[in-house]
């Protein structure tokens, strides 16, 4: 059983290809992403995507990509390497508007009741404000500040299944 479609929206200050930038980028820790960096072999539908920590010892997210329409919409599968849960659907939709660009980050088929669903309901807020701070160069919410530095703290004891060896 998957939950209804759960959207977090928000309306950035910039341009959208600044905004593809940063929620498309590989070449460093993606802030708004929880500080993992993108890791991929394709920006096209059928590649890999894995996020992984700072260091690449770990990979938190695995998916495949499902459509690439740069400046537009992306959107992959989704499962944490950490839980046993089925994965579920993120989409990124972006529409330029007067005011900048309107974000549009959709949860798809997110198992109900798993330890995905709670951390992806948790997380969508927290990922849209964030990514809004950090293409308008403003600071970055308290929380997703503590969780970076908890998650760094934390990082020797991520269970061995997470080690990116695990996870190619």
């Amino acid at each position: 059983m998957s939950a209804p479609r759960q959207i977090f929206r928000t309306v950035i200050r910039g341009s959208i290809a600044d905004v593809w930038h940063e929620i498309t980028r590989t070449d460093k820790p993606l802030p708004c992403f929880f500080n993992m960096r993108m890791h991929v072999d394709g920006m096209r539908p059928g590649s890999r995507l894995r996020m992984r920590t700072p260091d690449g010892a770990y990979t938190g997210v695995v998916g495949d990509i499902l459509e690439c329409d740069p400046p537009r919409r992306f959107a992959h599968t989704f499962q944490f390497t950490n839980y046993n849960d089925p994965p579920c659907k993120v989409v990124y939709e972006l529409r330029e508007v007067p005011e900048g660009v309107e974000f549009t980050l959709a949860l798809e088929d997110v198992p109900v009741g798993t330890k995905t669903a709670k951390q992806m309901t948790q997380g969508g807020p927290i990922i849209v404000s964030t990514l809004k701070a950090t293409v308008e160069g403003t600071s970055i919410p308290f929380m997703m500040r503590f969780i970076h530095v908890m998650s760094k703290l934390t990082q020797p004891f991520t269970p061995k299944r997470c080690a990116s060896a695990n996870w190619p």
